[in-house]
């Protein structure tokens, strides 16, 4: 396997690492309102990844990788606040903050390589 390959899969286990725990917690208006934005920005990450290897150009490819940037940031926001507000266990909390962490900076990392690229 390529390294986009193995980075798409780990962004998808992240996704559904997030979508199997929170899906588990009782309806309260709270819960709904995190539920919806963690899962929108999880899938993101995934999904414009995957995209991104696909582009048909460099700039196609930096357009994609700085919609992955800014929604693995607002996944790791989402978590900061399900673990604030005691949501799930810290050690859940920590597995799935750990990796979202590696999923930015690989992604921030590759951003700023493909823009020397494309300028």
């Amino acid at each position: 396997m390529d390294f986009n390959s193995i980075f798409a899969e780990r962004t998808k286990k992240l996704t559904i690492s997030i979508i199997n725990e929170v899906s588990e917690l009782p309806y309260s208006d709270k819960v709904s309102v995190i539920r919806k934005q963690i899962f929108r920005s999880s899938s993101s990450v995934a999904a414009n990844y995957r995209a991104m290897c696909r582009a048909r150009s460099e700039k196609e490819k930096y357009a994609k990788i700085c919609i992955v940037v800014e929604e693995a940031d607002e996944t790791v926001f989402w978590l900061e606040v399900i673990e604030e507000v005691n949501m799930i266990s810290q050690v859940k909390i920590d597995e799935m903050m750990k990796e979202s962490l590696e999923i930015l900076k690989v992604a921030a990392s590759y951003k700023i390589k493909l823009r020397s690229k494309i300028e």
